[in-house]
């Protein structure tokens, strides 16, 4: 008999905590499984994005390499437009403007880093976007204009390239004292074993 009421006071609380408690807890159990399932589905729609991207983008590779720019562009355009946050898309647009400063396109180069500029922030890419900018703009004797495309903020391991780079275009401005001040400051934070020191070394000589 003890046992019996035990067990009907334990199907009462579990009705009632059921009552209580029991439809947000299926609720819940509900969002997690939407949770889930929206993870496993955007994976597999960014696992999709870049196979796709992946493909264009040796299209690009390959109709570059036979100089064929019309296509080349063409699969670029495509990478720009279907697929922006791929890295593929990222890769080819540094690719054309790289082309671009080659043949004196400099504006063209400059609309490319732009692009990846706008939307890649990882520290790297940022770093190499504006060490390229400022390079472009040093060739157009945009010196204010290359000066301004160094000033981002990035991790302390990348500053050298950008100090060095300012120090190149303080140089071609002929502000020697400025300039021997960028390159000391990159040699500072460079590590005592990078090649780059005997560089900076004798770009810093050969103002004295």
């Amino acid at each position: 008999m003890v046992v019996h009421i035990q067990d009907e006071q334990e199907v009462a609380n579990f009705k009632y905590f059921w009552q209580r408690w029991g439809r947000w807890i299926f609720a819940v159990l509900i969002l997690l499984a939407l949770a889930y399932l929206g993870y496993v589905l955007y994976q597999g729609h960014i696992r999709n994005n870049n196979e796709k991207a992946a493909a264009v983008f040796e299209t690009f590779v390959t109709q570059a390499n036979a100089n064929n720019m019309a296509e080349s562009k063409k699969a670029l355009m495509q990478l720009q437009e279907k697929y922006p946050d791929t890295m593929n898309a990222t890769q080819a647009t540094l690719m054309m403007a790289g082309s671009a400063f080659d043949e004196h396109k400099y504006d063209e180069a400059i609309r490319h880093l732009q692009w990846v500029k706008d939307r890649q922030k990882d520290n790297l890419l940022q770093t190499i976007v504006a060490q390229r900018l400022a390079t472009v703009y040093l060739q157009q004797g945009k010196y204010n204009e290359a000066l301004q495309a160094l000033d981002v903020k990035v991790v302390a391991q990348f500053k050298p390239i950008l100090l060095e780079t300012k120090g190149d275009v303080l140089q071609a401005q002929k502000k020697n004292t400025e300039a021997m001040a960028a390159y000391q400051q990159a040699l500072n934070l460079l590590d005592k074993d990078s090649v780059q020191r005997d560089v900076l070394q004798m770009k810093i000589s050969s103002l004295s």
